[in-house]
């Protein structure tokens, strides 16, 4: 079945009249009488009911019908959408993004890509760094954006972007919100901690804690930034997370004494695949980013700062 026949279907079963449809699919008539026909051996049947000046549908016509008008119309749809697509009046992307990640840090970004690309339609994926490695290897994503992905597939390109220090949080209501800063991390041992279970640097937060009597008396594992944010505004404990993932009203950022430890984000894309418009733009406004000022909108931390800007546009 082609699609032409379809169209030519189309307008005699709305015409009535071969003629009449044949001018309006600008052919000439011989020529869709004879796609009819072999529409209908196709179908096994006749259509139409030929007449002189009018003719009618049979009943194969009238089953017929609706089927392949729905056909027609979603062919049309299709080439409009692809159409769309590569005008870049339709711009999708999908950006897989680290459970660990603060969304509004690609906010501005975003906003001015709309701004940009009008049609922009956003998809976005939360996931572990090993999560966003595999939707990228499917094609899930074009765009992640999460801590290291060591291993994971030798086919990702990689831009760091920044680093960011670790903070302890705590309730606003919490003992340790009143203490002077830096806290010192044999406080921490007096208290619950809630142990951020995606945290790409726990091993070495815990070590340090171990290591300068922080180890806390017990813990309570949360899988997501929000569950987080939750519990310390209810104080069920405190936690250490990067400055810019936790960012709440009711919750206070300290310092720890000693603690030096860094959280680097990336952006990744497949290498070789093509990207899209969309895709390609984020990526190069992502890396030539100040992030010292990002950030400090973010957090309204001061300039000069310890965020590190790591890379920039080639």
């Amino acid at each position: 079945m082609e699609m032409h026949q379809v169209r030519y279907f189309l307008a005699v079963a709305r015409e009535l009249n071969f003629t009449r449809a044949a001018e309006s699919c600008n052919v000439a008539q011989p020529s869709l009488t004879r796609a009819i026909k072999q529409l209908e051996d196709e179908l096994g049947g006749e259509l139409f009911r030929r007449e002189r000046s009018l003719s009618h549908l049979t009943e194969l016509g009238q089953r017929m019908l609706p089927m392949l008008q729905q056909c027609y119309d979603s062919a049309i749809n299709a080439k409009s959408l692809a159409h769309s697509i590569k005008s870049g009046a339709v711009a999708p992307l999908t950006i897989a993004l680290s459970v660990t990640v603060n969304i509004m840090l690609l906010i501005p970004f975003l906003s001015e890509l709309m701004r940009v690309l009008p049609g922009l339609e956003l998809r976005f994926f939360r996931g572990t760094n090993n999560e966003i490695a595999d939707l990228l290897k499917k094609g899930d994503a074009e765009v992640g954006v999460g801590g290291p992905l060591e291993g994971a597939w030798d086919r990702l390109d990689s831009w760091e972007l920044f680093k960011e220090p670790y903070r302890l949080v705590v309730g606003n209501k919490h003992r340790l919100a009143s203490l002077g800063d830096p806290i010192a991390p044999s406080e921490l041992s007096k208290e619950r901690f809630l142990c951020r279970t995606n945290c790409e640097n726990s091993k070495d937060i815990l070590g340090f804690l171990d290591a300068h009597g922080g180890q806390p008396k017990a813990k309570h594992d949360v899988a997501t930034e929000p569950d987080l944010a939750a519990l310390l505004e209810s104080n069920f404990g405190i936690g250490i997370a990067p400055r810019s993932s936790v960012l709440s009203a009711n919750s206070r950022q300290l310092r720890i004494d000693g603690l030096e430890i860094d959280r680097t984000v990336y952006a990744y894309a497949v290498a070789g695949r093509q990207r899209s418009m969309a895709a390609s733009t984020l990526i190069k406004m992502l890396r030539a980013a100040d992030w010292r000022v990002v950030e400090e909108q973010l957090v309204g931390v001061d300039k000069g700062s310890d965020v590190s800007v790591s890379s920039q546009v080639a």
